[in-house]
């Protein structure tokens, strides 16, 4: 988005609550640095258990997959399906979740002797509903029985056709739920109001995972299988691409998948993968949840927006290196056009807002257009949120019908008002945070009404102001490379577990440049020791920092740099205040 004409909001520094003694306890209890003590605390850990399990929790610390309700269900149906020959259709949604659940659970029913086929479905406004779509492929390929991945919940009337043409039908999913829940062998949900598994956070790849857990326990029990002819670990790269694409919450039982799937993808063997790393110039060695977020999961996702998902799927499950570089050359290709599309929509809405700036005067936005490609629209919902720090709903329409996606702040929960408007929606479905609907042209007007009221009635003009949560107060000498090293600890970062925001006060040295047109360079002294800062994309800030020997105080994240081999601590300014 660019719309210049508005001045960025300066954020509100929210300041972290000092208990210097629950902090004395963690550094006396773990050993940690009185600074990441404070980062613990400031994340509200409130035990020792609690910052033990975050810090040190293992594999065998996962949560048994018997806790979901109707596990033993799914788990009896599928052995069932195995000992039979049956042949089996997993159905699942085509974004990047549910191309790696998909992908996970194929490939692993093949290892245990599974018929499988899968199915992925496009994302156009004017096709069948969700799963129905599905009803001649797996009738045509003679399957009995259907596994939904990161989806299925929302889906009670059509998976109802869909066992009317004597197909069982189990759900993996990890959306919230509407009024009525599929009546079908089973639903895996943490969502659900009755379910007892305790991570309501796991994501779709996550769900099925758990459910391959659940059926490898089964088969080795029976003595169909012996322990050592699968390991779950292979898989855990798929849930680590799947969760961090699908921004779950990285604490908890997530941390733990996370931080041993990026392990695995470090040394995966999956030679789509290794392409896609290759050609979106990430080093596998060296590989964090900010290059899967930024630089894998757009190329995998723009299949599910403009293109064919299928091949999502099979760039992961393939084992021929000559289709894995077609593959990866073709999702480079599809995401490249996914960001032309994406930015003719998105000057669309600048153009719009620039000419009609009193929509502002609302509390949310809500547009809609049949000039948007459906498939971008989630994107820059999820922009627009974030510039403008207000809820956003974008509708793309065709022929009649929209198709709509929502994004929000952490003020307003969506799913409370798409219930409220359940009786103009053909269906929706999501989290509370990130949603889609899809709705008739001639109730669009009604609820994007009904949508900017709800969020002026519940919001304040104080929630719409951007927050910057700081974590721990630092002084320069604090940041040794053992602090660096300690700090990863706390890894891996993302929604959830952001990396630590730190604060100090300290001198500007001399004047700041602007490098690479729109970064800035700022050269901060604190007891003696000068330390680089870098602002990205804070350029247009320069004028505000002329003097030299200015007192600042600086948010920031601290980094190792990297330079013609020679390391130094980099301070990625977050924002700052002339004192």
């Amino acid at each position: 988005m660019s719309l210049i004409f508005l001045k960025p909001q300066e954020p509100l520094w929210v300041y972290p609550v000092i208990n210097q003694e629950w902090v004395k306890t963690i550094i006396g209890e773990f050993n940690v640095h009185p600074v990441i003590a404070q980062i613990l605390a400031a994340r509200g850990l409130k035990s020792l258990e609690e910052i033990h399990n975050f810090l040190y929790a293992k594999l065998p610390n996962l949560l048994e997959p018997s806790l979901f309700r109707d596990m033993d269900k799914a788990v009896e149906r599928i052995a069932k399906a195995l000992q039979s020959q049956e042949n089996i259709l997993i159905y699942g949604d085509n974004d990047v979740d549910g191309m790696t659940a998909t992908a996970l659970l194929v490939e692993f029913l093949r290892k245990v002797g599974g018929n499988i086929f899968f199915f992925i479905p496009g994302s156009k406004i004017q096709k069948k509903e969700i799963i129905s779509d599905a009803i001649e492929f797996a009738t045509n390929h003679k399957c009995t029985l259907l596994i939904t991945v990161d989806c299925g919940t929302t889906a009670a009337n059509e998976i109802a056709d869909v066992i009317k043409h004597n197909i069982d039908v189990i759900v993996t999913d990890h959306h919230e739920p509407t009024s009525k829940i599929p009546n079908c062998t089973a639903v895996l949900n943490p969502k659900l109001s009755n379910n007892t598994y305790p991570n309501r956070e796991i994501t779709g790849v996550g769900v099925a995972f758990k459910l391959a857990h659940a059926l490898t326990n089964h088969l080795i029990v029976d003595g169909d299988m012996g322990s050592k002819n699968i390991d779950l670990k292979n898989y855990l790269d798929l849930v680590a691409l799947g969760t961090i694409a699908d921004m779950g919450a990285l604490n908890a039982e997530n941390r733990i998948l996370v931080r041993y799937g990026l392990k695995q993808l470090k040394k995966t063997r999956r030679i789509g993968l290794l392409k896609l790393f290759h050609i979106s110039d990430v080093n596998v060695n060296n590989l964090m949840p900010i290059d899967i977020a930024t630089k894998i999961a757009p190329k995998l996702n723009s299949l599910g927006r403009i293109a064919d998902p299928k091949k999502g799927v099979d760039i992961l499950l393939t084992k021929n290196e000559e289709e894995a570089a077609d593959l990866a050359h073709e999702l480079n290709v599809y995401n490249a056009e996914r960001q032309k599309i994406e930015k003719r929509a998105a000057d669309d809405i600048d153009d719009y807002i620039n000419a009609n700036p009193q929509i502002l005067n609302d509390k949310a936005l809500a547009l809609h257009s049949d000039k948007w490609h459906p498939g971008i629209i989630p994107i820059i919902a999820a922009k627009i949120v974030k510039q403008f720090n207000r809820p956003a709903m974008l509708i793309a329409t065709e022929k009649g019908l929209g198709k709509g996606s929502l994004r929000t702040i952490a003020e307003f929960s969506l799913l409370p008002i798409l219930k409220q408007n359940e009786n103009i929606l053909i269906n929706f479905g999501g989290h509370d945070f990130a949603a889609g609907l899809t709705v008739k042209e001639e109730n669009i007007e009604e609820l994007k009404k009904n949508f900017i009221n709800a969020a002026n009635i519940a919001l304040k003009d104080e929630d719409l102001i951007p927050k910057l949560l700081l974590d721990a107060e630092v002084k320069f000498d604090d940041m040794t490379f053992d602090f660096m090293e300690a700090l990863n600890l706390l890894e891996p970062y993302g929604n959830g577990n952001p990396s630590p925001i730190l604060y100090t006060d300290a001198l500007q040295t001399w004047p700041p440049k602007i490098i690479g047109q729109y970064h800035l360079k700022l050269y901060l002294e604190q007891s003696e020791r000068i330390l680089e800062g870098i602002g990205f994309g804070m350029a247009n800030r320069q004028k505000q920092l002329k003097k030299k020997n200015q007192k600042l105080r600086i948010a920031f994240t601290p980094h190792v740099n990297i330079f013609l081999n020679k390391s130094s601590i980099q301070l990625h300014i977050k924002d700052f205040q002339a004192l």
